[in-house]
């Protein structure tokens, strides 16, 4: 028996796999939900283009996520609603403060999302190694994301480090709620 080997009463890797799915589905919803907010309200600004084009691939991850979840048959999180409501307005409110608070919500997003997205990596080691590489590529645009918010002043938005915690912090609890319910 190797390290990595499952224990009596880890869950299976059809269980894991579900779970993954079905988070990175309620991610990549959220994320798209953001950037329509973010979009309500700079969409006519000089960061529009910027915005569509990221927008554009949450929208594409969205729709392989959305195929994996019909392909595998796993039940979507039941709570898209309120991941619809909550990131459209932190899109929204973010974009209030201004085209670098913006910025600084998709880094900040983008950081708990990379490091999310490299844990399932792992995990899947060399099981679904489909799924694996979409995740990867994934995970790519997203760090294309957050350089592209870096570049473009997310550090300079007023209060960026508690914004960027906060940000964060609900990331990460909005990932534990996903996998589960």
């Amino acid at each position: 028996m190797t390290d990595d080997s499952p224990l009596p009463g880890d869950p299976s890797l059809a269980a894991r796999v579900a779970r993954i799915v079905r988070v990175d589905h309620a991610g990549e919803y959220g994320a798209a939900r953001i950037y329509a907010g973010q979009l309500a309200i700079l969409g006519h600004g000089d960061k529009a283009a910027l915005l569509q084009h990221m927008a554009a691939q949450e929208q594409h991850h969205l729709a392989t996520f959305g195929q994996e979840i019909a392909r595998r048959r796993v039940r979507p999180t039941v709570m898209l609603p309120l991941w619809h409501v909550a990131g459209f307005v932190l899109g929204a409110a973010t974009a209030r403060l201004g085209e670098k608070a913006a910025m600084a919500c998709t880094v900040a997003v983008e950081e708990a999302i990379d490091e999310h997205y490299q844990a399932q990596i792992t995990e899947l080691g060399d099981d679904e190694p489909l799924l694996r590489d979409t995740i990867e590529e994934f995970r790519q645009e997203e760090l294309e994301h957050r350089d592209i918010g870096l570049e473009h002043g997310a550090e300079q938005a007023p209060g960026y480090k508690l914004l960027s915690t906060a940000i964060k912090l609900g990331c990460k609890l909005a990932i534990k709620i996903s996998e589960r319910v």
